[in-house]
């Protein structure tokens, strides 16, 4: 396990502590499934993700007041991948949200939108037994809402739901998997030799100009998800965002006092430990 700690300040009368693991990408298949999961898991599974895993619940439940998983639990849906993610994130210690290959079939053989989405969740069986496109819940007075953006956008209905949530009037940190647009992020992803986009939800024309078209129609933000980020900037109760999707690390500042949080792959053992005191 590979342990990053940071601290923000917001008042709170006792320090909170979140453990937060992304792309943790397990890929599992059994005899129910088709050969073609079976090839996915043969190429994708290794021991070392489970193990990883299984440390960074043994540490949330040692030293932390919650596991917060921003998605890619899984690595591809196959039976065994369902039934070993809902073992997992039932335990009440750990608070989940959903990244795109929640919700893969094969791995990148299909255009994904919402239809594609509600077909995979249809076939895991209404989900995985938790919310998986919006979820909340209070933790030593900070209200963890997780947001479903794994295919680079928001929608309306979310942002309702997460005004609702800022009615509460408790500090709140944001959870998803697909981090927002930031400059330094951008430049620093695009520095990585042979990246053709950065795969972060809110880019503008003038930044897509780099992408091949089918990133730049995969990634264009549309106007639920602009306005949706307008609310983020804009809400003071949103103290810090937790994401992750690139599989490395980075900390910057998405507004002014705003700090956003990408924690690299949970399947090479990062976590992050974010104490908010």
């Amino acid at each position: 396990m590979q342990l990053i700690k940071n601290t923000i300040k917001i008042g709170l009368e006792r320090p909170v502590k979140l453990l937060h693991v992304t792309d943790t990408h397990i890929g599992l298949a059994d005899e129910r499934d088709d050969e073609r999961k079976h090839a996915l898991a043969k190429r994708l599974s290794t021991p070392e993700k489970e193990q990883y895993l299984n440390e960074h619940i043994a540490y949330a439940k040692e030293n932390c007041d919650l596991l917060v998983h921003t998605g890619d639990l899984m690595d591809f849906v196959s039976h065994a991948n369902v039934e070993k993610a809902r073992e997992i994130v039932a335990d009440d210690h750990f608070f989940f949200i959903a990244g795109n290959h929640d919700y893969s079939q094969y791995v990148g053989e299909a255009w994904e939108d919402e239809v594609y989405r509600m077909n995979s969740y249809m076939q895991m069986g209404y989900g995985l037994g938790v919310p998986m496109f919006f979820n909340a819940r209070e933790v030593g007075g900070v209200n963890i809402v997780g947001i479903d953006n794994s295919y680079y956008r928001f929608a309306d209905w979310q942002l309702w739901r997460l005004k609702k949530e800022a009615e509460k009037g408790l500090p709140i940190v944001l959870a998803f998997h697909d981090p927002l647009f930031e400059q330094s992020l951008y430049d620093y992803h695009m520095a990585i030799p042979g990246s053709d986009c950065t795969y972060i939800v809110g880019c503008d024309e003038e930044h897509l100009l780099p992408y091949s078209e089918f990133r730049a129609v995969q990634q264009r933000p549309d106007e639920p998800t602009l306005r949706m980020i307008d609310y983020i900037k804009s809400e003071p109760l949103i103290k810090a965002i937790l994401t992750g999707h690139l599989h490395f690390n980075f900390e910057s500042d998405v507004a002014e006092g705003l700090p956003q949080f990408v924690t690299g792959g949970g399947y090479d053992g990062w976590a992050r430990e974010l104490t908010i005191e």
